[in-house]
């Protein structure tokens, strides 16, 4: 039982069985460089109260230094007998130190060393999803130049409703992205606390101190209930929902795209970089990429639904229930990471079939709302406009005939108020041009809201 940092109370060896159930080296190992960082500032701190001596402290320094080396080469051996990334470490500290690697753990439990482990590797984690995000922002802002002129149709329930600029869409992409970075940001505030020194669950009568070891992690605050850090999981469900969000809005933009590629709208053009092809018919050319980021949003999710379940019943403080917290969130992150390295780079590279788009822009009357609301703007109530408009486009669909080609005196006998400068906005450019309200989809209102997003841009980097 010598390997095992709880051994001195057992006399009996664990069941090999039982040591790899209780594992978790074979997915906590990617917290080696975030267990060394916290490690490293916690040797600082026992030196600087005098609970071990300056010479111990460089000596764990410079041997935490070589293991971080050698598990980044490569290098370092696991055994599931050590169960974790953290007393692999220990161990190795203490083979090769003796004596001082045992003081390490003075002042601290593995209870709260996980916890700022795993808070150290989410600060990471946010800001690089934070940096992905705004690439993926950028991206949709850099299609504004190219695509400014462009009018595309926008849709509820999948029809034809009214026109928006396109960069109205990207834009739309946008705030969306940008309120999953926002959340992100947040989520790092909360994070954003120091957990150790809390020990297993009740402190420590040893005088560290606490504040120090938080300022040297670069953490804001210093958690305050130790019962609570424990047994606390809340930044990372937190966290993993926030990936969820992300993962939801990256398959509904996935979804739009993979309907925008097909034949029967053929709105875009994907390079092939980004699609494959069958195995049996030659002519296709599949947006799988765009598919497959749909499809990992399932895993994102489940991953939420893990974690809440995981927290759900569990008394305070800690429990070993928690090791299984780690699966979930990592999972989570390194999907949501691909799916918007690969989302960022198929918006730059994507092109709008402008001629498709043009060909059918009239199609679906896209301008009988502003129809109704020029006849509010003559004093016919709404729902009156609502209805007039309903017939005229009716008589349209009988006619085969699309609204600004039926004639003065037939908008008149639906409506005598109608008069010769109704078919100055009709017409799907027409119609846009009407469009005023603050964060509408008309040309004016978009260009206010493009530059306001390259300022934004270029203010980040």
């Amino acid at each position: 039982m010598a390997d095992k940092a709880w051994g001195g109370r057992f006399s009996q060896a664990t069941d090999q069985r039982v040591e790899r159930f209780t594992e978790s080296i074979s997915f906590d190992a990617r917290l080696a460089p975030f267990d060394i960082q916290g490690s490293k500032a916690h040797a600082t701190m026992l030196s600087e109260v005098g609970l071990i001596t300056d010479d111990e402290r460089a000596t764990i320094y410079k041997t935490l230094d070589e293991i971080g080396q050698e598990i980044a080469a490569g290098q370092f051996e696991y055994r599931i007998e050590l169960e974790d990334i953290h007393m692999h470490i220990e161990r190795e500290l203490t083979n090769r130190t003796g004596d001082v690697g045992r003081k390490l753990h003075t002042g601290r439990s593995r209870n709260d060393q996980v916890s700022t482990d795993v808070k150290l590797f989410l600060r990471h984690a946010i800001d690089q999803l934070i940096d992905l995000l705004e690439d993926l922002q950028e991206a949709f802002v850099e299609r504004c130049e190219r695509d400014a002129e462009l009018v595309l149709p926008a849709y509820t329930h999948l029809q034809r409703a009214q026109p928006v600029m396109a960069n109205h869409y990207w834009l739309a992409w946008c705030e969306k992205f940008e309120r999953d970075r926002q959340r992100l940001v947040d989520c790092r505030r909360r994070t954003n606390s120091c957990p150790l020194g809390a020990a297993a669950l009740a402190g420590t009568s040893l005088p560290i101190n606490r504040q120090r070891t938080a300022e040297l992690l670069g953490f804001e605050a210093v958690s305050a209930n130790s019962l609570d850090i424990s047994s606390d999981r809340d930044f990372l469900i937190e966290f993993v929902s926030d990936l969820a969000i992300i993962a939801v809005h990256l398959s509904s933009w996935a979804e739009e795209w993979i309907l925008w590629f097909t034949t029967e709208f053929n709105f875009i053009s994907i390079p092939d970089a980004f699609t494959t092809g069958s195995s049996i018919m030659p002519q296709k050319r599949n947006p799988d990429v765009l598919e497959l980021i749909r499809g990992k949003s399932a895993r994102v999710i489940a991953a939420n639904q893990h974690l809440l379940t995981l927290a759900k019943s569990l008394p305070l403080a800690y429990n070993r229930d928690l090791q299984e917290d780690k699966i979930p969130v990592f999972d989570a992150y390194d999907t949501v990471t691909a799916c918007l390295e690969l989302a960022a780079a198929i918006v730059e590279s994507a092109e709008l079939n402008v001629d498709r788009i043009n060909s059918r822009l009239e199609e679906g009357f896209l301008d009988a709302t502003t129809l109704m609301e020029y006849l509010i703007k003559k004093g016919v109530p709404m729902r009156t406009g609502h209805e007039t408009v309903g017939s005229l486009v009716s008589l349209c669909e009988k006619e085969n005939v699309r609204l600004a080609e039926l004639s003065l005196e037939k908008f008149q006998d639906a409506c005598p108020s109608i008069e010769q400068d109704v078919y100055e906005i009709l017409g799907v450019r027409n119609a846009i041009k009407a469009f005023v309200s603050e964060g509408s989809g008309g040309p004016g209102r978009v260009a206010e809201q493009v530059a306001i997003w390259k300022k934004r841009i270029d203010e980040r980097s």
